[in-house]
């Protein structure tokens, strides 16, 4: 064991001193100070703490890879909220009002895979049908981090059943948890009617030094204390340890003050292992009626180990067969046994899992058939939320643009087409990181509201529009974590600012959800602001991005046909990026249907009847019109060419190579494409003959028409360039 020095804690006191490793085993009770002798309950709740344990340290051993520290740190606290607290169904896992738990630093995974397993969670399959099939099984424990297994490396949210959300990158788990907190304030004041609370749940999540230190957590926790989300619960493992040492080194704040200035409730608790006094700083998080709540947890990383405890070597790495031996002989359990769990460790802990859990979505389900009597078109919504449909016939109610040489921007057209989605989805709700006037995402019915503490008289918990702040991070995050729980969520900025987001983004993409991201002022067409704030290369951080399906329509209905397809989609998020400038709105009875906007690519338009074009040209979003008065220029100079509106390259290359040859004909390999942006990634559709015309630097400070000029975006520069490609194919 370490020497006996003295800590300082989240608030900078000193601390008591660590515990002397004693060689033999002891009660919990006598471990927390206690003189009463343990019942048999009692030494059933050690026994299954210290299973969690060992079953967390035998599975990183196995895999020779993992994080043992913080479990072994931590297991009383996830038994403390899975057994005493969390209404949470085992046998039903996606019962629509339990209690989230989310475990940010998911380097800890098995202290999560290992408290499932004793909990004894349901699979559920990707329609939402829970099967007879355990979630993580011991068999899963068993195989952690290896290839299929349903135990990876961090904990993801579409792979095992249980899990609330994918995290790993540190602190966006807790940033996840609000959105969740949000999505039960917005489902309670939307849906709940006198004698049916049918919405009240709650978020837990625990975390780390490496949360705390991350921006998202600190934004995150902001808006939550501003919004007064009572329902929400971040337990905060303060062990003094991170990967390369103490955090002395680094991270000597004061948490808990920081988080009272964020207008949070914050409890600590000074050890760990006090199951009373876990309970207790729960309860009083329980209780608390006008604030989110911090329970800062003093902790010991590696607890038990004789040689490991508060080290920075029992972080990311085994702690040895030998070192677990020693530990499991202190806890009392077979030092020889590997994924042991106990006699009575099962039926203690899911027993009172039924008692917080299974006896109430019972009841839950029960009101909810009465609910659908008395309410039955709230009752509808519901239903089709869970299954993430849209209502039927929604689709109607979307417009139809007529041609308009003017047109309008697409950002504007897109906040017109979202005043239908919104009519037409009542659990279509979100907002911006404080762009709205500019990004025109606002939901304009009066009665939509806006999201706020009903006690400021700025809106209630039922308000459609969200006011994040300048906080892009932490606005992706909790999109993220309202999706999670069915809503239909977006959020909106400015397109350069999605480099904030990336991580976000990325998620939604890996956990396989349909959050509706929208980005505008997408090029040099923000003009004056200049290139701080003109995308060049974020359309290929977009679309590199696996399962992102990003959206740059080239006119209004385009943009009709990709929300469409995004609200129609159940696991797959959508990125709108959108022009601040007007773009021509087509004639539709001289260019083909915008409705090929949902296979990603299309044909505007082809001079040769028979298919076999002297050049194909192609582009995205704003750059669409270019290319149409270059095809007039072509064939006012005798070529054949066709043009092709790419609004989504990701759909495209996910239709069969017969479509993808019929819209670029393989034999064709004069090629031209056209985008205000970088050209990673249009190689591949322009081949070696071919010639992009784009950005190759970064923009610049000045009116759009000087910056067209500048840049030498003109029909003229687009029609030569096509030539060059013909006369290279010769």
């Amino acid at each position: 064991m370490p020497n006996n020095k003295r800590r300082k804690g989240a608030d900078n006191t000193a601390m008591p001193a660590s515990t002397t490793f004693v060689p033999k085993r002891v009660s919990l009770a006598q471990k927390q100070g206690s003189n009463v002798i343990d019942d048999d309950f009692q030494k059933m709740e050690t026994t299954t703490v210290d299973t969690i344990r060992c079953l967390s340290m035998d599975g990183v051993q196995k895999a020779n890879s993992g994080h043992p520290g913080t479990p072994m740190a931590m297991a009383p606290v996830a038994y403390a909220i899975w057994a005493k607290f969390l209404r949470f169904d085992p046998t039903d896992p996606i019962w629509p009002n339990r209690d989230r738990f989310v475990l940010s630093f998911g380097h800890a995974s098995m202290l999560l895979y290992s408290t499932m397993h004793l909990a004894g969670v349901k699979s559920v399959s990707s329609d939402y049908q829970v099967g007879d099939r355990e979630s993580v099984s011991m068999d899963d424990l068993k195989s952690f981090r290896q290839l299929h297994s349903r135990c990876a490396g961090h904990p993801e949210y579409r792979w095992t059943s249980g899990v609330e959300t994918t995290t790993g990158p540190l602190g966006n788990g807790l940033a996840t948890s609000v959105g969740m907190a949000i999505a039960s304030k917005w489902l309670a004041a939307t849906y709940n009617k006198p004698g049916y609370e049918l919405f009240d749940f709650d978020t837990y999540s625990m975390c780390g030094d490496g949360c705390m230190q991350e921006g998202v957590a600190s934004e995150a926790a902001s808006l939550a204390g501003h919004l007064k989300l009572d329902n929400l619960i971040w337990v905060y493992d303060n062990n003094k340890i991170t990967i390369e040492g103490n955090t002395d080194w680094s991270f000597t704040e004061d948490v808990a003050t920081r988080f009272v200035s964020y207008g949070w409730n914050t409890v600590r608790v000074t050890d760990a292992n006090d199951l009373d006094r876990l309970r207790h700083a729960f309860q009083t998080a329980k209780d608390e009626k006008n604030r989110p709540t911090l329970i800062v947890v003093d902790s010991h990383i590696a607890w038990g180990s004789p040689n490991k405890q508060d080290t920075h070597g029992a972080h990311g790495a085994p702690i040895g067969e030998e070192e677990i031996k020693a530990t499991k002989k202190f806890y009392g359990l077979p030092p020889d046994k590997t994924f042991h769990v106990p006699d009575g460790v099962y039926d203690h802990f899911r027993n009172q899992m039924k008692t917080n859990g299974t006896k109430r979505a019972q009841e839950w389900k029960v009101m909810f058939d009465e609910y659908k009597s008395e309410f039955p078109d709230l009752a509808e919504q519901l239903s089709l939320m869970q299954d993430r449909k849209m209502p039927m016939g929604w689709e109607a109610k979307l417009p139809t643009y007529p041609a308009n040489k003017k047109g309008m921007a697409s950002r504007i057209s897109n906040g017109k087409i979202m005043q239908a989605v919104a009519e037409a989805c009542p659990y279509f709700l979100g907002g911006s990181a404080d762009l709205a006037p500019s990004t025109k995402t606002r939901l304009e019915d009066a009665s939509y509201g806006d999201f706020m503490p009903p006690q400021t008289g700025w809106g209630s918990y039922a308000g459609r529009n969200f006011h994040f702040g300048v906080r892009e991070h932490a606005m992706g995050a909790i999109m993220n974590g309202m999706t999670l729980c069915k809503v239909r969520a977006f959020g909106s900025g400015f397109f350069v600012f999605s480099d904030y987001m990336k991580p976000v983004i990325r998620l939604s993409a890996l956990m396989e959800i349909p959050t509706c991201w929208i980005f505008t002022h997408d090029s040099i067409g923000v003009g004056e602001d200049g290139p701080t704030h003109q995308p060049i290369e974020h359309l290929a951080m977009l679309r590199s991005i696996p399962g992102l399906v990003t959206f740059r329509p080239g006119d209004a209905n385009e943009n009709v046909e990709a929300w469409k397809w995004a609200m129609n989609e159940h696991h797959r998020p959508s990125a709108f990026v959108l022009s601040r400038q007007d773009i021509p709105t087509l004639d539709r009875t001289v260019y083909g249907s915008a409705e090929g906007t949902q296979k990603g690519a299309y044909v505007l338009k082809c001079a040769c009847p028979k298919g076999n074009p002297d050049v194909v040209l192609m582009a995205s979003g704003s750059e669409i019109p270019l290319i149409v008065e270059a095809y007039d220029i072509l064939v006012s100079r005798g070529v054949k060419p066709r043009i092709v509106s790419m609004p989504s390259t990701d759909l495209f290359e996910w239709q069969d190579q017969e479509y993808k040859d019929s819209v670029i004909p393989p034999s064709i390999r004069a090629r031209v494409a056209v985008e205000f942006a970088g050209e990673f990634g249009w190689w591949k559709y322009v081949g070696l003959d071919g010639e992009f015309v784009g950005m190759t630097s970064f923009g610049e400070s000045a009116p759009l028409k000087h910056l067209m000029e500048h840049f030498n975006f003109t029909p003229e520069r687009i029609a030569d360039a096509a030539e060059r490609s013909i006369a290279k194919c010769k």
